[in-house]
C-alpha cells in the first residue's frame, strides 16, 4: 500500500532535517526549469537560449545547482550508511546501503529508458526518426542522464570516502579540490591529454564531501560564510583570468566547458552555493515548521526524480503538438518566441503533471524505507551491479537513442558503447543491485 504525502508527513521524526528535503526538490525543480527556458525549437532544429544570447549565461550561476543536489546526495548517504551500520550487528552492510539507496532511482530511471526505448525502437523500424524534432528528441532525450550516472557513483563511493572523512574532516575536502585544481593545471598548462576526465570524480566528489561535513554539524555559519565567499571568489576569478567560460552549463561548440568534463571554475561554483544555502537554513527550517509546507515538500519529494526524467518529454511534446497544429515556431529570442515562453511552460509543466501521474508508482516507496541485511559475498556482486548501471546510464545519456538499428557508439572511458548494450548494462546491473537478502530488516535513516 502506498503511502500517502500527508500521512509521511505527520510521521515526520522530530529531528528529521527538513531543510535537507526541501533542498532536494528545489534543486531538481530548478534544473526543470531551466531546461524548459533555455531550449530553443525552431524549424532548423533545438538550440539552445544561452548560446543565441550569450549575456544571459550569467543565469548559470544561480540555474545550476546540480551541486546542491550532490551536496544534498552526500548528507543523506551518511546519515543512512551510519544508520545501517550501527544496526547490522557487525555484518556486512555495503550491498544493502547499495540496494536502499538505489531502489527509489534506478526503477523509475530503467522504466523511463525501457519506453523511450520501445519507442525508439518502434520509429526507426518505421523508417523515421532521423531527422526533424523527432530526431532531435531521440538524441537529447537521454542527454540529462549523466547526472544519474554520476549519482550512483557518489553512492559506490560513499563508505570509502565516509571513512576518510571521518579521519580528516575538512583535510578530505581540501584534497578532493587541490586534486581538482591539480587535474585543470595539468589539463590547460600542460596540454595532457585525457587527465580532464579524472574531474568528472574530483569536482562531483568534492561536493558530495561537504554533505558529510553538514551530516556533522561542521558547516555551521562561519564555515558557510566562508566557503561562500571564497567559492565565489574563486569562480569569478577563475571565469576574468583564465581558460574557463562564462557559462556554467556546456554550451554547444564552445572549446572549453565546464561541466563536460567538470572545472575548478564548476567547483568554486558549487562551493559558494553550498555556503549560500546553508546560510539560509536557519529562516528555512521555521519556514517548513508549518504543516501545510511540510506536506507540500514530502509530496514533491515523492514525484521529484520521476518529474526530472520526464520533463524533456513533456516538452517537446508542447512542441511537437505546436507543429502538428500547423502553428507556426516564431525564432528563438524574438519578441513572438519570448510571448510563447509562459503559455509553453504552463503546457509541459501540466503534461509533466500527467506523465509523473502515469509513472509515479515506480518511484513510490511501497512502505517506510527499509532494507534487508545482506549475506557475506553479497558486497562484490552489489558493487559490480552499480557499476554495470552507472556505465551504462552514462554511456546511453552520450549515445542517444536515435541509433538503436545502425549501431551508432560514443566513446565511454576509451570503450565505444552502443545504446542496445548501455540498456543492456543498466538492466544487468539494476538486477545484480535488486538481488534479495535474507528477511531481516532494518530502518534506514536519511
Amino acid at each position: 500500500m502506498t503511502v500517502s504525502a500527508r500521512d509521511m508527513a505527520a510521521a515526520t521524526p522530530a529531528g528529521r532535517d527538513r531543510y535537507i528535503d526541501l533542498l532536494r526538490a528545489a534543486s531538481l525543480g530548478t534544473v526543470i526549469a531551466g531546461h524548459w527556458l533555455m531550449a530553443a525549437v525552431s524549424g532548423d532544429g533545438i538550440g539552445n537560449l544561452l548560446a543565441l544570447l550569450p549575456p544571459l549565461q550569467v543565469l548559470t550561476w544561480g540555474l545550476q545547482v546540480m551541486p546542491v543536489f550532490f551536496f544534498v546526495g552526500g548528507f543523506s548517504h551518511a546519515l543512512s550508511y551510519r544508520s545501517l551500520a550501527r544496526r547490522s550487528d557487525g555484518r556486512p552492510v555495503y550491498a544493502a546501503f547499495l540496494r536502499a539507496r538505489l531502489q527509489r532511482l534506478l526503477r523509475p530511471t530503467l522504466v523511463f529508458v525501457l519506453v523511450w526505448g520501445a519507442a525508439a525502437l518502434a520509429v526507426q523500424l518505421a523508417g523515421r526518426g532521423a531527422g526533424g524534432l523527432t530526431g532531435a528528441a531521440l538524441r537529447l532525450v537521454t542527454q540529462p542522464l549523466w547526472f544519474i550516472g554520476i549519482y550512483l557513483a557518489m553512492v559506490a563511493f560513499t563508505p570509502p570516502l565516509l571513512r576518510l572523512h571521518e579521519r580528516w574532516g575538512w583535510g578530505a575536502f581540501a584534497a578532493l579540490l587541490a586534486a581538482a585544481a591539480t587535474v585543470d593545471a595539468l589539463r590547460f598548462a600542460l596540454a595532457l591529454p585525457y587527465v580532464e576526465f579524472l574531474n568528472f570524480a574530483f569536482v562531483w566528489l568534492a561536493v558530495h564531501q561537504l554533505g558529510f561535513l553538514r551530516a556533522d554539524g561542521r558547516i555551521t555559519r562561519r564555515p558557510a560564510l566562508g566557503l561562500a565567499a571564497a567559492g565565489l571568489a574563486g569562480a569569478v576569478l577563475l571565469v576574468a583570468y583564465g581558460p574557463y567560460p562564462l557559462s556554467m552549463v556546456g554550451m554547444p561548440g564552445e572549446k572549453v566547458s565546464n561541466m563536460a568534463p567538470p572545472t575548478l571554475a564548476l567547483l568554486c561554483h558549487g562551493t559558494w552555493l553550498v555556503g549560500a544555502v546553508q546560510l539560509a537554513a536557519g529562516p528555512a527550517t521555521a519556514w517548513l515548521r508549518r504543516p501545510r509546507v511540510w506536506r507540500g515538500v514530502v509530496a514533491a519529494n515523492g514525484i521529484a526524480m520521476t518529474a526530472f526524467l520526464w520533463h524533456l518529454t513533456a516538452m517537446l511534446a508542447v512542441y511537437g503538438a505546436q507543429l502538428a497544429l500547423g502553428l507556426d515556431l516564431p525564432a528563438p529570442a524574438t519578441a513572438a518566441w519570448w510571448a510563447q515562453v509562459p503559455v509553453r511552460i504552463l503546457l509541459a509543466a501540466a503534461l509533466t503533471a500527467l506523465l509523473v501521474a502515469v509513472f509515479r508508482r515506480w518511484e513510490a516507496p511501497a512502505r517506510p524505507a527499509t532494507t534487508a541485511t545482506t549475506a557475506p559475498g553479497s558486497g562484490p556482486l552489489a558493487a559490480l551491479g552499480i557499476t554495470l548501471s552507472l556505465l551504462g546510464i552514462l554511456g546511453l545519456s552520450m549515445t542517444g537513442l536515435g541509433g538503436l538499428l545502425d549501431g551508432h557508439s560514443a566513446t565511454l572511458i576509451a570503450l565505444p558503447v552502443t545504446a542496445p548494450l548501455a540498456i543492456g548494462m543498466a538492466l544487468a546491473g539494476w538486477l545484480l543491485v535488486e538481488r534479495p537478502g535474507p528477511a531481516r530488516r532494518v530502518r534506514l535513516r536519511g
